[in-house]
């Protein structure tokens, strides 16, 4: 299990943040260059980014600062999550990720897929707390491995999970107020079309771009859908297809520096082709009792520090970068210092089941720490506000209606913070 820091140990780690003035003070003559040209909102090439790699740990506070600054400039001081319900449609998956308690193989499962009722169940009550986001996670393509899968996919009028997918996803559309985001994993252009119907947003953590780890004695090597060009393919259908998407880098999984630093280029080159890619998530490995990395260690606060930060200078002032709270409860309002400008999900109702160790901070809470670092908290549909208020291609045209029916002027959930005043 992890372990998080006291509210002293958070406070002093903050107040030093805090303390930088001027980013460029305690940096070394190269890398006050590097910095300086992302203040001055140049794009970062790859040589920089590298050199950002080599940066000392005194240098750390210097960089969160810039990264802030950077965030100020495109995305004020607005923070932003999206109230949600946990959908895990499958837990059967046919990967077998060396970090993972979400997968279930069918002698494990209490059921292989939930039901269109309990789906709708589960809506239902997140709506009744306010929620707008009903995000399905579910393992990928099951019944390619389970013949079970396939058996019971058949039995209820499906050949693929993804298909079943597209249907939970419009009974919800049809018999709850919420929209839905699905995060299926891997999508060939006809499944992500279909699926793009009845859904808001769609997502696929890329993880991490370097074939090594998916190599003998890797976290992915018994992961094939986890190969670098599936995700990026998959991540590139998306921007054809004009589908507002999520995604987002591990870290702590035996990755260097340098292949975070990849795997972000790789994300910014396809969003700047298409201009799809709505948020990226910097999440952090926490290690699992009873999976092959249960003794790995966890990165630490100055390691997610020092990504996100240099996820903003490399993906720029306009980016959507989130840190999921939950997976850093002792010292989240920190990287609200490093240049986030999100939290993701939160759910007043259902746990993470990819995290289940980790609960969801309390709305309240999240509001009160967000605004004692002089920010807004604001909630957001599960397509990002800029999206909403665009030119609305990236809305699907059955989703139209109902997306502006539930924003603001802003493209934010209608009503603001206040909808959550008494909400856990």
């Amino acid at each position: 299990m992890a372990i998080t820091k006291t509210d002293t140990e958070t406070r002093s780690s903050m107040d030093h943040l805090l303390e930088v003035d001027d980013p460029l003070l305690d940096l070394g003559n190269v890398l006050k260059g590097v910095v300086d040209r992302a203040l001055q909102g140049a794009e970062l090439d790859g040589d920089d980014a590298y050199l950002l790699a080599g940066s000392a740990p005194s240098e750390l506070a210097s960089l969160c600062r810039a990264a802030s600054i950077i965030r100020d400039s495109g995305q004020g001081r607005d923070i932003s999550f999206s109230p949600k319900v946990f959908i895990p449609l499958t837990r059967l998956c046919r990967d077998f990720c060396g970090y993972c308690t979400f997968r279930q193989s069918p002698t494990e499962a209490e059921r292989l897929y939930m039901s269109l009722d309990e789906v709708v169940d589960v809506a239902r009550a997140g709506e009744r707390l306010g929620c707008t986001e009903a995000l399905f996670t579910l393992g990928e393509r099951p019944e390619l491995r389970y013949p079970a899968a396939g058996e019971w996919l058949r039995k209820h009028g499906y050949k693929t999970t993804l298909e079943y997918l597209r249907d939970a996803s419009q009974r919800v559309l049809e018999e709850t107020s919420l929209l839905p985001h699905g995060n299926p994993g891997t999508m060939s252009h006809r499944e992500m079309e279909e699926l793009r119907e009845v859904n808001a947003s769609l997502g696929v953590m890329v993880e991490n771009t370097s074939p090594r780890l998916s190599e003998k004695g890797g976290p992915h090597e018994l992961a094939p859908s986890k190969r670098p060009q599936v995700r990026l393919r998959t991540l590139k259908l998306a921007g054809e297809l004009r589908v507002a998407f999520t995604t987002g880098i591990l870290i702590g999984i035996g990755e260097t520096l340098e292949e975070r630093i990849d795997s972000l280029l790789a994300i910014r080159e396809l969003h700047r082709r298409y201009g799809h890619v709505q948020e990226v998530i910097i999440q952090n490995f926490r290690a699992k009792p009873q999976t092959p990395m249960s003794g790995h260690a966890d990165p630490s606060t100055k390691d997610l520090l020092w990504t996100v930060a240099v996820s903003r200078m490399l993906l720029g002032p306009g980016a959507n970068i989130q840190v999921p709270p939950n997976l850093n409860i002792g010292d989240y309002p920190v990287y609200l210092l490093a240049g986030i400008n999100d939290w993701g999900g939160i759910s007043p109702l259902t746990i993470d089941y990819v995290n289940p160790e980790a609960p969801w901070p309390q709305i309240s809470d999240l509001r009160r720490r967000t605004e004692e670092l002089g920010f807004t908290l604001r909630p957001r549909l599960p397509i990002y506000p800029e999206y909403v208020t665009g030119n609305g291609d990236h809305i699907p045209g059955p989703l139209k209606q109902r997306v502006g029916a539930q924003a603001d002027g802003e493209g934010y959930v209608k009503g603001g913070i206040e909808r959550y005043a008494t909400a856990p």
